[in-house]
């Protein structure tokens, strides 16, 4: 059941959200990054290529270890304030409106890269709600999920944020973002968290 304290939480689509995408190496890049976000951050969704089983393993481990609430999404959660939602693995994960405020549906369908979850899939969601509300970043990973995505939410006012070639385990991902020119701010690892901060 949904609380008082939940509902002060939950975000429209006018509330500032983020949307992150990471692949190889991006296990370790993201809890750096959270671990430098702020209790009251907007709400973060994320794709992480993980193997079936292993995203529920990974929120529960960064959930115990940060102040943020971190959790493997479920379809129907709602963004909230604090919460960070991790796409499951073998689902994809969208933005949705749901009673006013913004949630996930999470499903199956067609791989998109080769890949479910899809960066893509999240990113466009974001894109078409979010607009110039919503901050993208993508981080170390191999291929190319999230360019496309993250091309969109740019031309929809979107700030948006690529891990420099530096500080990759594999600067595939981030690169294909870049030279497409969907890449606002191109920045090292330990820089992401405070640009974050400054775009919200």
């Amino acid at each position: 059941m949904t609380n008082f304290k939940d509902l002060n939480r939950m975000v429209t689509e006018f509330n500032k959200i983020i949307a992150m995408a990471s692949s190889t190496g991006g296990t370790e890049a993201l809890e750096k990054i959270f671990r430098a976000l702020p209790v009251d951050v907007p709400p973060v969704v994320v794709v992480q290529h993980m193997p079936s089983g292993f995203t529920k393993l990974f929120a529960d481990r960064l959930n115990a270890n940060h102040a943020l609430e971190i959790k493997e999404a479920a379809d129907g959660d709602y963004l909230m304030k604090g919460r960070v939602l991790l796409a499951p693995a073998d689902y994809h994960m969208k933005l949705v409106r749901q009673c006013g405020k913004l949630g996930v549906r999470c499903f199956t369908g067609t791989k998109v890269h080769g890949v479910m979850p899809a960066a893509d899939v999240l990113f466009e969601s974001v894109a078409d709600i979010s607009r110039k509300n919503a901050v993208g970043v993508v981080l170390t990973g191999m291929g190319a999920d999230g360019a496309r995505g993250l091309m969109m939410m740019h031309s929809q006012g979107a700030k948006t944020i690529g891990q420099d070639k530096a500080s990759c385990v594999v600067y595939g991902m981030p690169k294909v973002a870049k030279d497409i020119g969907a890449v606002d701010f191109e920045l090292p690892l330990d820089q992401i968290a405070n640009k974050i901060k400054m775009l919200i």
